[in-house]
């Protein structure tokens, strides 16, 4: 009797806690109705700091090299200001207490100023939670960001995202699990409130997406990929918008204003108006948009996730606005596509990330991300064979010294890829 009524007087204490801190909105549905994850914490403006080194670590989601390469792609093409350099320690299989034991050795010899961590996935062990999971992933989690912390590197702890079906999980066993990752979750946010690190909502955005996903597109949409653990670009990307916005990025590549009576155009920093006129508006951009193409109904495609989550309207405004003109509606030609917009649309601002899937920055920014996925493939072998390897038993300094030496030309291929894009807008009434 005395053991129950401690254990009910817990149970009290959590629920009382949780309604404390506030739970975060849930979608009108039976399938969220278990479900009680904390309010987030809300970034408090710009995280990144110029010339930040990122660490992104976690297990084999991060071995993928798929949020990873979106997140650096992202910071080296649409943030270039910041300068931010990015190495991915992605190791599949690993639970928080393994990167724990193995981040000096990997991670903290090249002195990040900032990184981010995505655990959780194995810790919970594809079962129901239970207090022994919870007390295992608070510790190494706590320990982790108090190892960054002293090393003087700041921490953004990231969840990890949800489960979903696959041939022999049914559905009551997806839920058992999403609701461990669930307290994961919670327990997280529990540790970023204790030692003052940031925290990045990968599970509840992720675990929303993809059932408003099946909604749209159907029970086959797999936001958690077909294996139901490893998502793929579609959940991928939405796991990258997650960190992204906890880094507190305003999202703003670019405005470029045109006064339509006179044909005259203005920019916002890292764009530059070359001429205007009956040809249009000739311009010089040092930031890119985010580009993605692809089938909107498929669980593979980028262009997807990016109808799942705000990301366009968040983190990816290349704005066009056009005023004073004397039609109703306008062509808008970018590249090889036009579209039309009403007047009232120009005057309010068309978000040309948005609108044009394809457009003039599409190949260059296809060769940074390219650069970016070498570069990225390297670490891995760099940090999982060779900095584990039998030459690293002998002489570590020597196997660091040896593979950067390899690694460098990769990282500067991704500088020398990132080049100006010089391209015409022109608006023509209907």
């Amino acid at each position: 009797m005395k053991s129950y009524l401690s254990l009910s007087l817990c149970l009290f204490a959590g629920v009382v806690g949780c309604l404390a801190q506030g739970l975060e909105q849930k979608p009108d549905a039976e399938y969220f109705a278990k479900f009680q994850p904390l309010k987030a914490p809300a970034s408090s403006g710009l995280l990144l700091k110029k010339g930040d080194r990122l660490a992104i670590c976690g297990d084999s989601i991060t071995e993928q090299k798929m949020y990873s390469r979106v997140m650096e792609t992202y910071l080296t093409a649409c943030a270039p200001e910041l300068a931010v350099t990015v190495r991915q320690y992605g190791w599949g299989g690993e639970v928080a207490p393994g990167f724990l034991k193995r981040m000096t050795n990997d991670c903290l010899r090249f002195d990040p100023t900032i990184a981010t961590t995505c655990y959780g996935m194995n810790d919970h062990g594809y079962r129901p939670y239970e207090a022994s999971i919870g007390d295992r992933y608070r510790d190494a989690q706590t320990a982790i960001v108090k190892a960054f912390q002293a090393h003087g590197t700041r921490v953004v702890l990231g969840s990890a995202g949800c489960v979903g079906l696959r041939k022999d999980w049914d559905a009551a066993s997806v839920e058992s699990k999403n609701l461990n990752l669930c307290q994961l979750r919670n327990i997280d946010i529990e540790i970023a409130g204790k030692t003052g690190a940031a925290f990045a909502d990968v599970f509840w955005p992720m675990l929303t997406a993809g059932y408003n996903a099946q909604q749209k597109h159907g029970a086959d949409y797999a936001i958690a990929g077909k294996d139901g653990v490893h998502p793929g670009w579609s959940g991928s990307f939405v796991m990258a918008y997650a960190f992204l916005k906890a880094f507190g990025l305003d999202g703003a590549i670019g405005t470029i204003e045109v006064d339509l009576a006179n044909q005259k155009a203005t920019s916002s920093k890292g764009h530059e108006v070359l001429g205007s006129g009956g040809d249009g508006i000739s311009i010089k951009s040092s930031r890119y948009p985010f580009c993605a193409t692809g089938d909107v109904s498929k669980d593979s495609s980028i262009r997807s996730a990016m109808t799942l989550v705000p990301f366009n309207r968040e983190l990816n405004r290349f704005m066009l606005v056009a005023k004073n003109g004397s039609a109703s509606r306008y062509k808008v030609t970018w590249g090889e596509t036009t579209k039309s917009y009403s007047a009232a649309q120009l005057a309010v601002g068309v978000n040309l990330a948005d609108e044009f899937a394809v457009n003039p920055f599409s190949g260059a920014f296809a060769k940074v991300d390219a650069a970016v996925a070498a570069k990225q493939d390297y670490e891995t072998r760099q940090i999982k064979v060779l900095f584990h390897g039998p030459e690293a038993q002998t002489d570590m300094a020597a196997v660091e010294k040896f593979t950067e030496r390899f690694r460098k030309p990769l990282a500067s291929a991704i500088h020398d890829a990132f080049v100006p894009v010089t391209h015409t807008i022109k608006i023509v009434p209907e």
